[in-house]
């Protein structure tokens, strides 16, 4: 089934025909946007950073982190039991 598609609207860009500047409101947004992640990038941030990484590296191979966890666990037993 062939049936052909019309796009009856056209392709336009956010300047709508003037100067591609930016206004003031837009600076201001980015303004407030960059201060918000200037302020993230504390001690707390790169935390969460690191247990972030930790989380998908552990969720990626969660099935050898079981068995290494597990086999600690037993190891550790085994030594105290000896």
């Amino acid at each position: 089934m062939n049936t052909a598609t019309h796009n009856h609207h056209a392709w336009t860009t956010s300047s709508f025909g003037d100067a591609a500047d930016t206004s003031p409101m837009e600076l201001s947004a980015l303004g407030q946007h960059l201060s918000h992640c200037k302020s993230q990038s504390g001690h707390l941030f790169a935390l969460r950073c690191r247990a972030a990484r930790l989380h998908s590296f552990v969720a990626a191979r969660f099935v050898t982190t079981v068995v290494v966890v597990l086999a600690t666990g037993l190891t550790g037993t085994a030594l105290l039991v000896l």
